[in-house]
């Protein structure tokens, strides 16, 4: 069992470094990515660790495998084209909904996300806005940034006031920003209860019962940048994700 655990973990880094890799455009079109023989020669691991990153990717639409030339990075312009579970999907929320400030970005003392995103201190930047479809209040998040995030968006007027509304999202204005692109998120999805803020928002009870997406994402680089908690009424959502079998 300790050995499988080992082997999942070791996989899941190449398969990091190499979609870090591909989202910094290290491999342009036409440049193909090292052989399974040479990672497996590169970081000491066995070639069916590196398949397994592999396929990952190609089920991503990262990369594309030419029979008897090798794998390619996906051309840019082709990836992630509304592929449900993406990073660039949750940025093409701003497509058909709008996001609704009721919390400007600010800072503020918050220890639970502070450890969440890994830092030093206790002071987060903080904004909370409603997601609309239709003018319906569908969702009520709240994004919790890294000071030196943070400090990327003070200046952006979609986030300055209560009631400022726009076709956008946090992590598409930070993916303009940021040093290396946003690479990936960690996702938690857990049912709660409506607390007397969230509730007077989306306009139901307190105590309903919602449902709770947490998402940590991360750069290319490694660096934890967001914390997003989102709570989203069950009449006007739902949650679909499609599940492939490896290697078929």
């Amino acid at each position: 069992m300790a050995e499988q655990i080992q082997r999942d973990s070791i996989y899941l880094r190449l398969a990091r470094e190499l979609r870090a890799a591909i989202l910094r455009q290290d491999f342009p079109e036409g440049v193909r990515l090292p052989t399974e023989a040479e990672l497996a020669d590169r970081f000491g691991i066995s070639r069916q660790t590196v398949r397994r990153a592999f396929q990952d990717l190609v089920a991503e639409g990262l990369v594309h495998r030419v029979p008897g030339r090798g794998t390619f990075a996906t051309p840019r312009e082709e990836q992630y084209l509304r592929q449900f579970g993406s990073v660039d999907d949750l940025m093409g929320l701003s497509i058909d909904t709008r996001m609704q400030v009721v919390e400007p970005l600010h800072q503020r003392v918050d220890v639970d996300a502070a450890g969440r995103l890994g830092l030093h201190s206790d002071r987060v930047h903080k904004v909370a806005f409603l997601r609309l479809h239709e003018d319906t209040a569908f969702c009520h998040t709240s994004v919790f940034l890294p000071p030196e995030v943070g400090r990327l968006l003070e200046s952006v007027p979609e986030l300055a006031g209560p009631g400022t509304a726009g076709a956008t999202t946090v992590i598409g204005l930070l993916d303009e920003r940021l040093p290396e692109p946003i690479a990936e998120a960690e996702q938690s999805i857990t049912v709660a209860a409506a607390d007397a803020g969230i509730a007077g928002h989306l306009g139901c009870e307190p105590g309903r019962a919602l449902l709770r997406i947490d998402r940590v994402y991360q750069s290319a680089a490694g660096r934890l940048v967001e914390l997003a908690v989102s709570h989203f009424l069950p009449e006007h959502y739902s949650y679909r994700v499609r599940l492939r079998r490896s290697g078929r």
